[in-house]
Formats: structure tokens, sequence, C-alpha cells
């Protein structure tokens, strides 16, 4: 098998160095770093005084451990600036919009809520509650449910601890950890999320979750509709069209070929 260029054998190992880093909770070793990445400790260290001196990492001496620098945070803080979920979703909810002529969206979680950043919808609409910054229970909303599956159980029951957790906005939706888990599970084996509804009347949404490059859960796109415009048989078509755009977007995320 052909060797990549040591410049490039490089750079990849000095990214490593840096994802492991940003994903402990304190500074390490360099002789954990090594281990970890399976890296002989002399090229750990030299790596790391090259980053050191570009500002990517900090070195602790009376600790004799490494961290990340102030250079990784203001990239992290530009990262946000630029605001890349909504540059990269925007154009893939225009043309999920342009397809099923009903309101997309995408949101994150928030606490236990889940938060729109972005929304596109057709020249006539239904009105709708969701709009960009809105806030709406997770539990209640297809966005939502779709990411809350994807969490770790722990993770779930320590945003719902307690009955009062499961606020209602009309008659529908769980209110207990148990149901929750219950619709939680079905969906995630399905492949998409429904809200038929739980958040307003007469209307529904289908969802699908968005992973990052390490199958972790970001985001959800959504499609929210009235009801009798698309019966039962008709949502699976719907969805779809949601999860080929949520599909395509986690592939945007992940650096890959689209």
């Amino acid at each position: 098998m052909t060797q990549p260029p040591d410049d490039l054998r490089g750079a990849a190992r000095a990214a490593a160095v840096l994802r492991v880093l940003a994903s402990q909770p304190a500074p390490m070793s360099a002789a954990t770093l090594a281990r970890e990445l399976g890296v002989p400790r002399a090229s750990v260290y030299r790596i790391l005084g090259a980053l050191a001196a570009e500002g990517f990492v900090t070195h602790y001496p009376e600790a004799q451990r490494w961290g990340l620098g102030i250079v990784a945070f203001e990239i992290g803080n530009a990262y946000l600036r630029q605001a890349p979920l909504e540059r990269l979703a925007r154009p893939l909810l225009s043309e999920l919009v342009t397809r099923v002529h009903e309101t997309a969206h995408f949101g994150v979680l928030h606490g236990a809520d889940v938060m729109y950043l972005v929304k596109e919808q057709p020249v006539r609409s239904v009105p709708t509650v969701i709009d960009v910054g809105v806030r709406l229970p997770a539990h209640l909303t297809a966005s939502g449910r779709a990411i809350l599956a994807h969490l770790p159980p722990a993770q779930v029951r320590a945003l719902f601890p307690t009955s009062a957790s499961f606020t209602r906005r009309t008659d529908r939706g769980p209110t207990t950890l148990t149901q929750l888990r219950q619709l939680l599970s079905a969906e995630r084996a399905q492949g998409w999320a429904v809200e038929d509804g739980m958040v307003s009347a007469g209307l529904a949404s289908v969802a699908r979750v968005v992973s990052d490059h390490e199958g972790r859960p970001v985001g959800a796109v959504a499609v929210t509709f009235p009801v009798e415009r698309w019966p039962g048989t008709d949502q699976r078509r719907l969805a779809g069209a949601v999860v080929t755009t949520a599909m395509r977007l986690t592939q945007r995320l992940q650096l890959r070929p689209h």
C-alpha cells in the first residue's frame, strides 16, 4: 500500500493529537497521548512542540501535562461565528421545500428543548410556531425525538429526571420516561421520528437525525405539514425525502462526497 507523503502523515498525526486533547476534560501527559494514538512518544513530543509553537496546545510544566491552546479556542469561536451548520443546512432545506412544498427546518438540542436554527418555507405555507430561535420541548417534537433517540439512555434520563419534565402543549405526547423511551426505541428502529398534534393541533412533523464524523447526533432535519395534506400512507414518502436530506447534510458534516 502506498504511504502518504511525510507532510500529510504529520498533519494527520497533529490532527489526531488535537482530537484526543479536545475529547478529554483535563490536560494529558505525552505518554498517555502516545498510548492513545499508538505513536512513539518521541514523535508525540515533536508534534506537541510544533503545535505549541503555533499556539494550538499549551504545556503545563509543573504537572507535565498538555492541553489545548489559545489558537484552538480562537478557531472554535471562528467556527461558531461562521454558523457552519446553518450554512450547510440551508441550501439542502431549500431543495427539500421545492420537492415537498412544505415548511422545512433544522434544529439542535438545547437542554431538554430543541432550538431551531434554520427555517425554509414555500411561498404559500401554513403558519407554525416554529421559527429561527424558537425553543420547543424536545420530547414533543419530531426533531427533538430524532436527536434524543441517538443519545445514551443515561443522558436522556438526566434530561427528563421527573414527571414535571414532561410538559404538554396539547393532550398528546409522552408523560413518563418509560413512555418516552418506548417512543424513541420505535422511532429509532423506523429510521425517522413522527409528531402528530403534540405541538399544534392539525399539524404534524417528520424528522431525521443528522450526525457528525463520529456518529454523534448534532441536530435534525424536519418537515412540518397539515395532517390532511399528507395522510398516513403518504407520510412515508414525505419521510423518505426528509431522510435523504438529513443523510446529505450528515455527509457534508463528515466531509464525504455527496
